[in-house]
Order: C-alpha cells, then structure tokens, then sequence
C-alpha cells in the first residue's frame, strides 16, 4: 500500500540498478501489478512508459539505483513513477530528425494525455505518469 491523498492505495514497488537492463525488469514489474488487478487494457502503454522514465534515470540521474512504483488509483487508472536521486527536473525538448535519443518524456505525455509531472523530494525527485479513463470532475 502507498498513501497518496485519497487514501492508502494498493502498489507494487522495486528499487533497481540505474543500468540500462533495469527497463525490462521495470516492464515486468507493470506487467505483474496489472496482471494481478485485472488491468490488461492500459498495459503495453504503461510499459513503454515506465520504460522511457527509467530510462530518463538511466541517462541524467548520478547515482547507483531507481525505486520504480505501480500504483493502482481506482478505476481502470494507475500511475507508474519512478524516483532517482538528482534533483534535476526533466523538462521535454524536441530531438532532431536523426537524434536517438530527446523523444522520452514527449512519449510520455503523448501516452499519459498530458497527466504526468516532477515531484521534487528532499533526496531527489519522483517523475510520475497517470494512464487509464480521465476522471470526470465530481467523481
């Protein structure tokens, strides 16, 4: 269980290596969490996009290690969220035509609909995205 501001909410959560080889296990994890509560239909979206968040601490963040969670939000909703320990913001930028890399965090909010963002913590930051239906105001 992770305590977010309705409540406590059911969760899945594993601090991996900051290494390249950490994104399919980040995949795994989604896969497992959606599996287990029955949320198949958001499931390939949330894997390519916890793949291009961990991927972002991969490549920006300085130290040995990424805590990835899978929060179940109600619904048909999850978040996916991974947190590194720098304090630097990711900010999207536009990658060139040739450019490997520059695309992730566009992915991201093309995905997630635009509900994604930084929450900065004493220690680092989390970069989270929500993904599944949009929830009507009042509900």
């Amino acid at each position: 269980m992770v305590e977010t501001g309705a409540g406590p909410m059911p969760a899945y959560t594993e601090t991996l290596p900051r290494s390249a080889e950490s994104a399919r296990r980040a995949r795994r994890l989604v896969r497992l969490a959606l599996n287990v509560w029955g949320l198949t239909g958001v499931q390939d979206t949330a894997e390519l996009v916890v793949s291009e968040l961990l991927t972002n601490a991969v490549l920006h963040a300085r130290r040995d290690q990424a805590r990835v969670t899978v929060v179940r939000l109600g619904e048909g909703r999850v978040r996916v969220a991974v947190v590194d320990l720098s304090k630097d913001c990711p900010a999207p930028r536009a990658a060139g035509g040739g450019a490997e890399s520059g695309r992730g965090l566009g992915i991201v909010e093309e995905l997630s609909g635009g509900r994604w963002g930084v929450d900065p913590l004493p220690w680092g930051k989390r970069v989270w995205a929500t993904l599944g239906p949009e929830v009507e105001p009042g509900e």
